[in-house]
């Protein structure tokens, strides 16, 4: 197929490039590069995929409506996967328009640009954090998602909308993935486990918040790129669907912090902070719907992963040597 995958130098955005890219499938990539994070980290993961024949990559914002169009005109898509938005949870605090504009705007030019070509299917990233307020566990697709605490997780909750209204009139298929904490190589500066063993590292205290009461699903990248491959692969989809995609086995935060530590060799110093605004508790997904459908399976405990996040981040800043 030939796919577009929007948000290309992202953390999740590269690494499904580069899965797609080896299923033998032409990708043209599209990113802002904007400077939420470091954009070199940006360019560095836009190299790799530059670097391969069936890769295409551009230069392009959502929010540029013309350019969205120019590029529909100029290529025929048999499906788009949209990983491009503003992200962050405490940055939706101080930066409300941002999110609007980026994770609305954005996202309704691309709705009409699938519209209007006719597209076969288009897969989104959700958030687990449409669950908002929830304190029934696992969360499940079928629980009311009717209380978000961050404007983050409105604007995530707005494109499920929004591509359910594309679904019921234009006939446009969308399949929405509520991701669960991802992490891993390659991965986001405003992270926690970056954050923590930047700090770690450089011998200073790690922010734990709500007293390190926290647990999270946290789901190895591996892991979420083949559910959202599955997603745009399989053909037993219908016309508007929602999958959580998680690990399914929440982790104690300070568990997370423990291995982290060891893999580090470093004793970790924790201040210890109330919960943040816009934060939840916990989060844990129920997954028994995309296993069913689309037989996702992940495989990668955080015993694993976290090492492989760890060895990666030693190699890219020049820390193994």
């Amino acid at each position: 197929m030939k796919i577009l995958v929007t948000g290309a130098a992202g953390f999740i955005g590269m690494h499904l490039c580069e899965r797609l890219l080896a299923r033998g499938h032409e990708v043209v990539g599209i990113d802002n590069f904007n400077d939420y994070y470091a954009v070199s980290l940006k360019r560095d993961r836009h190299a790799r995929l530059e670097a391969q024949a069936n890769y295409r990559g551009h230069e392009l914002d959502l929010c540029d409506k013309a350019g969205l169009d120019n590029l529909f005109r100029q290529n025929r898509f048999d499906a788009v996967c949209n990983l491009a938005a503003q992200a962050g949870v405490r940055y939706s605090l101080e930066h409300p328009d941002v999110y609007i504009k980026s994770n609305v705007e954005g996202f309704a030019n691309l709705l009409e640009a699938c519209r209007h070509q006719g597209l076969p299917r288009l897969v989104y990233a959700s958030s687990s954090s449409v669950y908002g307020g929830n304190t029934k566990l696992p969360f499940s697709e079928s629980d009311p998602v009717d209380s978000p605490v961050s404007l983050y997780a409105a604007t995530k909750k707005s494109n499920e909308l929004m591509a359910h209204t594309y679904s019921h009139l234009f006939g446009l298929q969308t399949i929405g993935l509520r991701f669960f904490t991802v992490y891993g190589p390659w991965g986001r500066p405003d992270m926690a486990l970056w954050l923590f063993t930047e700090a770690m590292l450089a011998g200073r205290p790690i922010k734990v918040f709500n007293h390190g009461r926290m647990r999270r699903d946290f789901t190895y990248i591996d892991d979420i790129v083949t559910g959202v491959v599955a997603a745009l692969e399989a053909d037993n989809l219908g016309n508007c669907e929602i999958f959580n995609i998680g690990h399914n086995q929440p982790e104690d935060l300070l568990e997370v912090i423990r291995i982290l530590g060891t893999t580090l060799g470093v004793e970790p110093q924790m201040q210890m902070l109330p919960m943040q605004p816009g934060d939840v508790p916990a989060t844990y997904a129920d997954i028994e719907a995309i296993a069913t459908r689309l037989g996702y399976r992940p495989t990668t405990p955080i015993s694993v992963g976290i090492p492989q996040f760890v060895a990666w981040y030693r190699q890219y800043h020049g820390l193994d040597k």
